[in-house]
């Protein structure tokens, strides 16, 4: 109840500061340089590598923020309020913060990045009725999608540096062609009855699909949900029987979960490793590899293929 409250005075609060402002759903003025930010750390890489130097780009979520479980505070407030374009994944992914940026909406330009997606394209959850998974970023081709869509907004929203943009997109989507022929070729040298990733929470289906590799998370898409002893002992049955190599930890999400998982199969004779720590919902530390989308995908799929080959 508390945390319903502290998200209805988040909501009043913007309603109200967005009702003293002018709308700026509007183009740029000449000169002004855009201010955009992010809900992830993810989006704020996938708008940096759009925008080049012609606009300012922040992120609420830093590294290691796991965006199921995040609560906006008054700092992000003043945030949403200060940009001129705010980005934000969609599909629940934000949770709550979500139903207020569909509201602030109205008054500031609010880009869903998931929103060209088809619809066909979207995995369904499992978890929660009508509604889809939002890890879309697994899948180096829809991820291609996201920055198409988050470039036409910008573009569209700053027209003086539309070319930039546009050149700047262009050659991000070249290096992510080139980063999705990377990650299927070294998915195909796992032995094919290998292939089988085992996670703290469903996040990689997206990236099983797309690369032909299984997956099974110990919690549902969203970390939000609690796994009790029935998943532990279901997991363990499931490795145990298919003679599982390694199981990995995830950066933004307590080991403790397949700490139980890994202690439940040696109970069973069975011994498994932690394969490393992947990173899912969060880019790593700004100036690293993992800072990037692309040195963040690398690293996953460097470790998957060490632990699992």
């Amino acid at each position: 109840m508390k945390t319903l409250y502290s998200l209805a005075i988040l909501l009043f609060t913007l309603l109200a500061s967005a009702c003293t402002q002018t709308d700026n759903r509007g183009t740029m003025a000449e000169g002004q340089r855009m201010k955009v930010l992010t809900t992830t750390s993810i989006l704020k890489d996938a708008v940096a590598n759009i925008a080049g130097d012609a606009a300012e780009v922040e992120s609420v979520m830093g590294s290691g923020v796991d965006p199921h479980l995040y609560k906006a505070t008054q700092g992000d407030l003043q945030k949403m309020m200060d940009a001129d374009m705010i980005v934000y994944n969609g599909l629940y992914l934000e949770g709550k913060m979500g139903e207020v940026l569909e509201k602030l909406s109205r008054q500031k330009t609010v880009v869903t990045a998931t929103a060209s997606i088809p619809k066909d394209k979207l995995r369904a959850s499992a978890q929660y009725a009508n509604s889809n998974d939002p890890h879309v970023w697994f899948d180096v081709q829809l991820w291609q999608e996201v920055v198409k869509h988050v470039s036409q907004q910008m573009q569209e929203k700053d027209p003086a540096n539309a070319e930039v943009y546009k050149q700047n997109t262009q050659a991000y989507l070249q290096e992510l062609d080139e980063l999705n022929q990377w990650v299927a070729q070294q998915i195909q040298t796992i032995p094919e009855q290998q292939r089988i990733l085992i996670t703290a929470h469903d996040a990689f289906g997206y990236f099983g699909d797309a690369y032909s590799i299984k997956v099974r998370g110990l919690q549902g898409i969203s970390t939000v949900s609690e796994f009790g002893l029935l998943d532990v002992s279901s997991l363990v049955k499931y490795i145990v029987e298919n003679k599982i190599k390694a199981v990995f930890v995830e950066s933004s999400v307590s080991p403790k979960a397949i700490e139980a998982v890994v202690v439940g199969c040696r109970e069973r004779g069975h011994e498994v490793e932690i394969g490393g720590t992947l990173y899912s919902d969060a880019l790593g530390e700004d100036g690293t590899p993992e800072g990037t989308y692309t040195g963040m995908v690398r690293h996953n799929v460097t470790t998957i293929v060490s632990a699992l080959r």
